[in-house]
């Protein structure tokens, strides 16, 4: 009855800006209670900027979670003979040997059953679907000194592409919506997330993931395409990126050919999920720095043949009194997978 609320920091440790976002449960409500952000230093690490994040966000709690991403991460969506959790468990790391570029003794190894049934195979034996997520040891290691060299105490080291999901479950009311009789509609969307140096795909069907994927092209590489062609500084691209100030034509043209690759690779994934799993992606929704530069989103809309829109994964949350609601919704639809991280408080 007199329990204090509790409380879990999303870190999102990107390579050219440090997130942080607090949720606090106040009873059964989940609250957006802090919120800071700093950029790194280039050639610099990132302990000053988390440090920075830290002292300027009067954040309530020192539990983070963070994340990994990266080659060094694995995700795989596969078939298994149908037992407890308890046994998958235990049955995953001998699976593992098929599915992983690495040996199982390199990597932290976790796994979820699914609720959706799995691809046809053969064999009598009844199976279930499972999604998979390895991460070398070194990896996660030094995601937890970074956060205990700090202060901090590290709740969970999740994924990525899991986090964007997790940030849609805790936020969007659009995945609850209902048909005439009353029963939850199964509702496709595609979570798109254009960060610095790497873009993130969740695929998420009836509110859970059916597929993910990274594609290593990111913001920075309009950044780069723009320097180029306007011949900038990399500083001055990255200003123009998000503040063209009337130069909004000549920087969409500059950073088209990224685009062009990009949308090649999200229209790939999005064609072999819905071949796979034999369902439509009715929408794509965007977030990431990446998607704050001029022409992004109607460019892959059209390119990609489905609805495109800018996510604002904080649009369903209450933000708290301490929190300045015009800087944080600036920068909001950068903070998916920050939220998504935070979330873990309704579990921690």
């Amino acid at each position: 009855m007199f329990r204090k609320n509790k409380s879990v920091v999303g870190l999102d440790l990107g390579s050219h800006v440090v997130k942080a976002v607090e949720i606090t449960m106040e009873g059964t409500e989940p609250v957006l209670t802090a919120f800071a952000r700093a950029e790194v230093a280039p050639g610099g690490d990132r302990s000053a900027a988390i440090a920075q994040v830290f002292e300027q966000g009067a954040f309530k709690s020192r539990n983070v979670v963070t994340s990994v991403a990266g080659q060094s991460v694995v995700v795989r969506y596969i078939s298994m003979v149908e037992m407890s959790d308890s046994e998958l468990s235990q049955a995953i790391r001998f699976e593992s040997d098929k599915y992983l570029p690495f040996d199982a003794d390199e990597v932290a190894i976790d796994c979820q059953r699914l609720t959706r049934p799995p691809q046809a195979s053969e064999g009598s034996d009844e199976q279930m679907s499972v999604v998979l997520a390895a991460c070398r040891n070194t990896v996660v290691e030094e995601k937890v000194e970074e956060v205990t060299s700090q202060g901090l105490t590290p709740v969970a080291v999740d994924v990525d592409v899991f986090a964007l999901a997790n940030a849609w479950e805790l936020c969007d009311t659009a995945s609850q919506e209902t048909d005439e009789d009353g029963e939850t509609e199964e509702r496709t969307i595609a979570l798109v997330d254009i960060g610095s140096s790497r873009t993130s795909i969740n695929v998420v069907c009836d509110g859970e993931t059916c597929f993910s994927r990274e594609i290593g092209i990111g913001g920075s590489d309009m950044t780069q395409a723009i320097a180029r062609r306007m011949g900038l500084e990399i500083l001055e691209a990255e200003t123009i990126k998000h503040q063209p100030e009337g130069r909004d034509a000549e920087v969409s043209r500059a950073i088209s050919p990224v685009l062009e690759d990009l949308v090649s690779e999200i229209s790939l994934s999005l064609d072999f999920v819905e071949n796979r799993e034999s369902l439509r992606v009715e929408e794509v929704l965007l977030s990431g720095g990446g998607v704050l530069a001029p022409g992004v989103v109607p460019f892959i809309e059209q390119a990609t043949g489905r609805p495109a829109r800018p996510w604002n994964p904080i649009q369903s949350l209450r933000v708290g009194s301490h929190v300045d609601s015009e800087v944080i919704s600036e920068f909001a639809p950068t903070l998916a997978v920050a939220v998504g991280l935070a979330s873990r408080v309704r579990t921690a």
